[in-house]
């Protein structure tokens, strides 16, 4: 039954953020019935999405990224009504997103990420080993909550669903509520995927804030993937610890990134430094997680052409659109928050609601003697807030009362060393990147890279949603002892069949060549 035959079940309502006007009912919000059929039908395709094997699970990944190419056109087309961000930005974005399957698509060709290992018999050890045999399987259903800035790279068919599907693990989607449109549409370029591999409930969406209590909440469900605010991911990450069987939350809440400039690096390129952070604070409209919202930079003659500078450029940056009417409320709101802390000045952008539903840049700057907690507040959109510290040792004491984030940047001077060094050893007990002479924004899917932090940052700092390593977080480990051969999964067979990379005794092996260095 729809909304239109029962109006207690809400509409789905896609709304052009550029207007602020309703475009078209995309369905219904999910009933707690359709949500618990969904979960169910998720854990009963974890069979099927096993029996694809290593190869299959790769190809499915592959298939899904050429299906969202082939519907490329009308996906972007929906994905720019709902965000405003822009043709050119979401055409690399749904580039991304298909790269990032392929390429987690060859993280399971890998193997890798499986971890095998084998421990033959040794009765003479103490105690005496038996033969053991240890790898990753998946947990069981993952739910992924799609996040508002990426409708493409961080929603349906972003980075949680697929590494959760290159894991072996089913999942089931909650739409953000900010493009539906775009998620359905997503949606079902994957599921013709799935469908041609024959495991359609591999993947499955569903609509509505109660459909997102319900996920995380429903038994099937062994994981949960979630980037967001502080507040929503707090309130979905207590309710997965409170479970009757308590299950893991991979969020991904808050994030200040701190940008540090050393006076060596603002007496020698100041005035760049200053365009490079506007372009990064304000790219995507300030609405990227790792956007600099905390700008550490020296007082003195140096650091105060840098701050005019920025503020300078700051006053010439374009107004735009941000996600939602809503997000653009609570921008303005932070934006006056920060504004009215004590010894803050504005230096661009003194009303931060411009006209006609758009934000206006805003540059802030404090201090280090007046900096306060309030301000380590993440703030959605584009602001940053610059702290004028005095002493090296003021800086030091500065980032070691930071909260945690995802990324710390550092501008030095060339061949710099020692100040470089005290940041670097301060600021990695607080993030999970450190970016030199660069910018945080932009986020590369390779072997290497960590997106995560401590908390508020990330929920469990010790996995990342961005890299190879982000299929780790819905797997779990598993050992067999003194299982015959003919019992074993192939991945831990005498003799390799599938020639994966696998620890034997102690040292790396692959096709049965051991290697050890």
């Amino acid at each position: 039954m729809n909304a239109a035959t029962n109006h207690a079940i809400p509409d789905v309502v896609s709304v052009d953020p550029r207007t602020g006007e309703a475009v078209e009912v995309v369905g219904a919000e999910s009933t707690p019935q359709e949500v618990a059929a969904r979960c169910a039908a998720a854990s009963s395709a974890l069979p099927a999405l096993a029996a694809l094997g290593i190869a299959g699970r790769a190809a499915l990944l592959r298939d899904m990224a050429t299906e969202l190419e082939k519907d490329g056109e009308t996906i972007l087309a929906l994905a720019d009504r709902e965000s405003a961000l822009g043709l050119p930005r979401l055409t690399g974005e749904l580039a991304r997103t298909c790269a990032q399957l392929r390429f987690l698509a060859d993280v399971v060709m890998e193997g890798g990420y499986l971890g095998v290992t084998i421990d033959h018999p040794d009765p003479g050890a103490v105690p005496p080993c038996p033969d053991l045999r240890r790898m990753m399987v998946p947990r069981g259903p993952v739910a992924v909550f799609g996040a508002s800035n990426f409708p493409l790279a961080f929603s349906v068919p972003g980075g949680d669903t697929a590494s959760a599907l290159a894991a072996g693990c089913p999942v089931v989607v909650k739409a953000h509520p900010a493009h539906p449109a775009t998620s359905l549409a997503t949606y079902g370029a994957l599921r013709k995927a799935a469908v041609r591999a024959g495991v359609p409930d591999a993947v499955s969406l569903v609509h509505g804030q109660a459909a997102g209590v319900a996920l995380v909440t429903d038994p099937h469900v062994t994981a949960v993937a979630f980037t967001g605010s502080v507040r929503g991911g707090r309130a979905l990450f207590d309710l997965a610890a409170a479970r009757p069987e308590p299950i893991p939350f991979f969020g991904e809440l808050g994030s200040v990134n701190p940008l540090v400039v050393t006076p060596a690096a603002a007496e020698e390129r100041g005035a760049a430094i200053a365009e490079g952070l506007l372009g990064s604070f304000t790219l995507g409209m300030g609405q990227f997680c790792t956007k600099p919202g905390l700008a550490f930079v020296p007082a003195g003659e140096h650091g105060t052409a840098l701050q005019e500078a920025l503020a300078a450029r700051g006053a010439d940056a374009p107004a735009g659109t941000l996600l939602t009417r809503s997000i653009l409320a609570a921008y303005a709101e932070g934006v006056r928050e920060l504004a009215a802390q004590a010894g803050v000045r504005v230096l661009a952008g003194a009303d931060a609601r411009g006209s006609g539903g758009t934000a206006t840049p805003t540059v802030l700057s404090v201090p280090g003697a007046m900096f306060t907690e309030a301000l380590t507040e993440e703030c959605f959109g584009p602001v940053t807030v610059l702290v004028e510290y005095v002493t090296e040792e003021e800086l030091l004491a500065l980032l070691g009362r930071l909260p945690g984030s995802l990324t710390a940047t550092l501008h030095m001077g060339e061949g710099e060393e020692d100040l470089p060094r005290r940041v670097i050893d301060v600021v990695t007990r607080r993030t999970g990147r450190v970016v030199c002479d660069g910018y945080p924004t932009g986020v590369a899917v390779s072997w290497a890279m960590n997106h995560s932090g401590p908390y508020p940052a990330a929920t469990d700092s010790a996995h990342t949603s961005v890299g190879a390593s982000a299929v780790q977080r819905f797997l779990r480990p598993i050992a067999y002892q003194d299982t015959p051969d003919r019992l074993l999964p192939p991945e831990l067979r005498d003799g390799n069949p599938l020639g994966l990379p696998r620890r034997v005794d102690g040292v790396i092996a692959m096709d049965g060549v051991v290697r050890t260095g």
